[in-house]
Order: C-alpha cells, then structure tokens, then sequence
C-alpha cells in the first residue's frame, strides 16, 4: 500500500508563487509516474503535470513556463513549483502515483489565488 501526503497549498495574491510537496511512503515500485492534479468547484479533474521515473515531464497547456514539476527519488516526493499564479489556479490540487495497474491518490491540497 502506498500513502500520498501533500502540502504547501495556502492563499496567494495573483503574481505570487507557491511550492507543492507530495511525499510517497509504502511500498513503491521504482517504476512509477508521479504527477498533479487540480480540481476547481464544479468543474472535472484536469491533469497540471506529470513526471516519470526518468525525468520525462508534461503540462497542460495553461500552466507552461509558469509551473515546474520535480521530483526526488531517494526522497519518494514530488513537487509542484507555481509561479505568476492566477485566479483560475485556484483549485484543489492532487497528487497521483501510477506504477503499472496500480494507482494511488492523495487527500489534496487547497490552493486559492485572491486579492
């Protein structure tokens, strides 16, 4: 079984910046995906970046050049670095882990860009 942790969601002004952590702890495979997901109030999940065990990443189209997804194998966490926030990012973010058929959620973390 493996457990996902976030953390480093909060309220930001718009332009402000904010770091996301996800710590993995169980049993992981050392072929995974590690990734984020957001979830804004009456609207469907939407994948915001991903990562793979070697480093491969993608995003969504609306956070490119504004988000950077890492992540520290020897740690077992990932992070999401958000900068030039926006009022559209705010959301409750996830983190997943994917490695082969399984697949782990966390809990979320709430991030809300306001003035």
């Amino acid at each position: 079984q493996v457990q996902l942790v976030e953390s480093g969601g909060g309220l930001v002004q718009p332009g402000g910046s904010l770091r996301l952590s996800c710590a993995a702890s169980g049993t992981i495979s050392s072929i995974s995906t590690m990734g984020w997901y957001r979830q804004a109030p009456g609207k469907q999940r939407e994948l915001v970046a991903t990562i793979t065990t070697s480093g491969s990443t993608n995003y969504v189209d609306s956070v490119k050049g504004r988000f950077t997804i890492s992540r520290d194998h020897a740690q077992n966490t990932v992070y999401l670095q958000m900068l030039s926030l926006k009022p559209e990012d705010t959301a409750v973010y996830y983190c997943k882990l994917s490695s082969y058929q399984w697949v782990y959620w966390g809990r979320g973390t709430q991030v809300t860009v306001s003035s």
